[in-house]
């Protein structure tokens, strides 16, 4: 059984900078937040909204105060004004292709033109689009209502964002066939059409398709709409709680797909429980794999195997004999490390891997037990290996307990407790030292007993490595971030400049070890490791073509870079 999430699925442009400036507003400042409306069509987000603090007023009153957001359907102009009127600070959160299409009646209308819009009468944005066109507006949601009009002699006509494409289109031939004065606007975002054409192209190759969105969501409706209409098993829902594959058949290849306003964490939430319940209906081999690669992630036991691999690749690389107790360090203490983060963030894996949050809280005691031995553990081994060592990894251990509170007292500062981890992207790059001291520094101290030149040149392209691998998660986890308040790395820079960052210093990692090997600085294990950074650079490439499947296999793959790392070190000894 495979599962396919379309390309579109999830948020669009629109939406998702209506939520982030919604979000960004609730973490900047204490004052009161309100949405003019309901910001989006998506319960579940305006209940996240509704938790930080954001209410929805629906009349506007004559005093006010504190910040308004403006929905990104848009309002009517003299709405917009009578907000700032009665003393909000207006944020308007207008889709800019609502605004595009605001400000073409407002042109047309001003010139005397009638403006036909096509689309539903009571949805939000035909409301506000109505506003700009003042007595001139009309609208026709089928084509009977648009035949009940009378004739104008000049007229506009134009979509709405989300319409079906190809009403549209039987929209436009009978303008063109007996309206030639009317002109036409395809005022239909790209997005939607792109969602629209995904959606029947996915239909024709898969079995069934599941369509996740809010139900007052018209784009979301005209997804399930062309889903029915392909003769294709369908279901329409809001979580995965509603999911009831009874409904789907028995399908061999399942699509998801989801409406504008329908956030990544539901979307993830939806393709899990599809996972696990056809998993569950599964016998022999691929159950068993599929459960074992999920509880190796959960755990983070995987990433641990994946730790030693690339501590021992760096060893290797350095011309040192790869010591166990400098890999056992390693594993054991990242192994705590990423495990006591997992226990102190499950408000964040509620949104970014609900899954795991799930699995941290139905097992919190075990795993709270286990982190603290892991921990013992690593100290136990370092305290053998000698006495720098194990003031080495206490000095981290303590970097890890300073970067969750705060040492400057209360009274000083005001109330406001400033934390390493309110720093932006700092956990991301802390992380990636982390892992570049004990799999790199430990073993070089162990084996040289000093910091040599070609130490610096592993702990770099390790650093790097997991820079690549951490910054890449945080991607999949943005919307998650923002609303627990978080300032990672792609949010700071914009999804499209961190990938390219991320590719080109996975390229750069590659370019420096072949380097570095042709001027004999390593040897010729330099060649064979480079695969790992060209290796991540392929995966980030695949990925942004919509080429990596999603859920569990995506983080598997991602974290089987550290252990192609020691395969090829342990491959180059026997050579």
């Amino acid at each position: 059984m495979k599962i396919t999430i379309a390309k579109t699925a999830g948020f669009c442009m629109g939406v998702r900078r209506a939520v982030e400036l919604a979000l960004d507003a609730s973490n900047r400042t204490d004052d009161p937040i309100y949405t003019y409306g309901p910001l989006i069509h998506n319960p579940q987000v305006l209940n996240i909204l509704e938790e930080k603090g954001i209410s929805v007023i629906k009349e506007i009153p004559e005093k006010g105060s504190g910040t308004v957001l403006v929905r990104a359907h848009g309002v009517p102009p003299e709405d917009l004004e009578k907000l700032r009127t009665a003393g909000f600070n207006v944020i308007d959160a207008t889709c800019p292709k609502v605004i595009k299409v605001q400000s073409i009646i407002a042109k047309h209308s001003r010139q005397g033109y009638a403006v036909i819009i096509v689309g539903d009468r009571v949805h939000p944005e035909v409301i506000g689009l109505l506003g700009y066109a003042g007595e001139n507006g009309y609208v026709a949601e089928n084509m009977d209502a648009l035949n009940a009009l009378p004739k104008f002699d000049k007229a506009i006509i134009v979509a709405q964002t989300t319409q079906n494409k190809t009403f549209f289109e039987e929209v436009t031939a009978w303008a063109e066939t007996l309206h030639l004065n009317y002109q036409v606007f395809n005022t239909i975002c790209d997005s939607t059409e792109s969602r629209q054409e995904d959606v029947k192209n996915l239909a024709e190759k898969v079995d069934a398709v599941v369509v996740v969105g809010g139900y007052e969501s018209g784009n979301t409706k005209r997804l399930f709409d062309i889903a029915r209409d392909a003769g294709k098993h369908a279901v329409h829902i809001e979580t995965e709680a509603e999911l009831d594959i009874n409904q789907l058949g028995t399908p061999r290849h399942i699509a998801i797909t989801a409406g504008a306003s329908t956030p990544n964490w539901i979307i993830k939430r939806v393709y899990r429980e599809l996972e696990n319940r056809m998993m569950y209906n599964r016998r022999g081999f691929l159950r068993w794999r599929f459960f074992i690669h999920r509880n190796l992630l959960l755990s983070n036991i995987y990433l641990a195997i994946g730790a030693g691999c690339l501590t021992y690749a760096a060893a290797m690389l350095q011309g040192i004999e790869p010591a166990l107790s400098s890999i056992l360090v390693a594993v054991l203490y990242l192994l705590c490390m990423h495990t006591f983060n997992n226990l102190i963030d499950i408000t964040s894996d509620r949104y970014n891997d609900p899954d795991r949050a799930t699995f941290y809280q139905q097992n919190r005691n075990l795993l709270s037990a286990l982190t603290g031995l892991f921990g013992l553990g690593g100290l136990l081994i370092a305290y053998k290996m000698g006495p720098l060592f194990l003031l080495l990894l206490l000095c981290m251990s303590f970097m890890g307990i300073v970067y969750i509170i705060s040492l400057v007292p209360q009274s000083i500062t005001g109330g406001f407790k400033p934390k390493i981890r309110d720093i932006p992207g700092s956990k991301t790059v802390l992380v990636a030292m982390a892992w570049g001291i004990v799999t790199t520094i430990v073993p070089a101290l162990d084996g040289f007993g000093q910091i040599r030149l070609v130490t610096v040149l592993i702990f770099s392209w390790t650093v790097s490595l997991v820079l690549v691998r951490t910054a890449f998660f945080d991607i999949l986890d943005m919307q998650g971030s923002r609303i627990v308040g978080k300032e990672t790395i792609p949010i700071l820079l914009g999804e499209k400049k961190t990938m390219g960052l991320l590719k080109n210093l996975a390229g750069l990692m590659m370019i420096v070890l072949c380097i570095a090997s042709a001027v004999g600085a390593v040897s010729t294990l330099g060649y064979l490791l480079s695969i790992c950074p060209l290796s991540m650079l392929m995966f980030l490439s695949a990925y942004e073509r919509g080429g990596i499947p999603s859920g569990f296999r995506q983080g598997f793959l991602m974290e089987s870079h550290f252990i192609l790392a020691g395969l090829l070190a342990g491959l180059w000894a026997l050579i």
